[in-house]
């Protein structure tokens, strides 16, 4: 039998592989909580102007860091049994593509930087510089789901600076629960790897402590986003509607924790992305309606 020859994709075919291959869809992660931070910012509604701008450069920075990701980590994909059906391991995507794509997602992300005031733009080049440097982080420190958080982290501090053109101390406090809520899941995340991680040499919580303590770590972690959440409360004002959503959140995050504990990763895809896609839209919205109608 003759090799099997793979077709061509097509423009459109490798769109959507690219932005299958960067899990695009999982921008609802981050994208509520710049929001959040925006509608603080406003006391309300920011205007669509600040809106759309705000979007597009979410959009751009996460495509431009996953695409990145992909390149840098393409070699420890195709080594890893669980990532090696991956894009470009698996040969669907070549990484002169990614490379374009991700180009094109950082100069999305400088336009809107550039068009939503001096600050932002000034700030720009700091936040893809972290997001570069997460991708190598895992080769030398465990604290690589921090850094993760951190790159989250400035999307609410960046949606304030968007509107107010400023810094204060609420945003930083929200930036700060993110950061602790993404790396939390993250190393819940990473218990897939833990086998992987460490005869590859790589570094992660779940790595260095095993399973039990990458969970009991989790859990801290998430301790800490609860807490700054309520702390966000009294710095921004906020009344009865967003403690409610505090709440949920609390318990969503609880429930997520019982998906998978004793390192069971059999529901992991559940607590990983429908929980936490729910977590940050019901801190958002909450946060709305309190702004709104209080």
């Amino acid at each position: 039998m003759g090799a099997v020859v793979k077709q061509p994709l097509g423009v459109l075919g490798t769109l959507r592989t690219f932005l299958e291959t960067i899990k695009f869809s999982h921008t609802v992660f981050a994208l509520p909580f710049a929001f959040t931070g925006a509608v603080l910012a406003a006391s309300g509604l920011p205007s669509l102007y600040q809106a759309f701008w705000i979007l597009m450069a979410m959009v751009g920075a996460r495509t431009a860091a996953m695409g990145l990701n992909r390149l840098i980590d393409a070699e420890l994909d195709r080594a890893n049994p669980r990532t090696c059906g991956r894009a470009i391991p698996a040969g669907l995507l070549g990484k002169n593509t990614v490379f374009l794509c991700s180009g094109a997602a950082v100069i999305l992300f400088f336009v809107a930087a550039y068009r939503l005031n001096h600050l932002c733009f000034i700030l720009s080049p700091l936040a893809l510089f972290l997001l570069v440097v997460y991708s190598y982080c895992k080769r030398f420190t465990a604290l690589s789901h921090v850094v993760l958080g951190l790159c989250l982290a400035v999307a609410p501090v960046g949606a304030w600076i968007a509107v107010r053109g400023s810094v204060e101390l609420s945003p930083f406090i929200l930036g700060v629960a993110v950061l602790f809520w993404v790396a939390g899941f993250d190393i819940l995340y990473a218990l897939q790897d833990l086998e992987f991680d460490r005869s590859a040499g790589l570094c992660s919580i779940p790595a260095r402590f095993g399973a039990r303590g990458a969970l009991l770590t989790a859990r801290l972690f998430h301790v800490v986003t609860c807490v700054m959440l309520l702390f966000l409360a009294v710095a921004a004002g906020l009344g009865i509607a967003y403690l409610a959503g505090v709440c949920i959140a609390v318990l969503l995050l609880s429930y997520e924790h019982w998906l998978v504990k004793d390192g069971d990763l059999a529901k992991l895809d559940a607590a990983f992305f429908t929980m936490n896609g729910y977590i940050s839209i019901t801190v958002f919205f909450f946060t709305l309606g309190d702004v709104l109608f209080r």
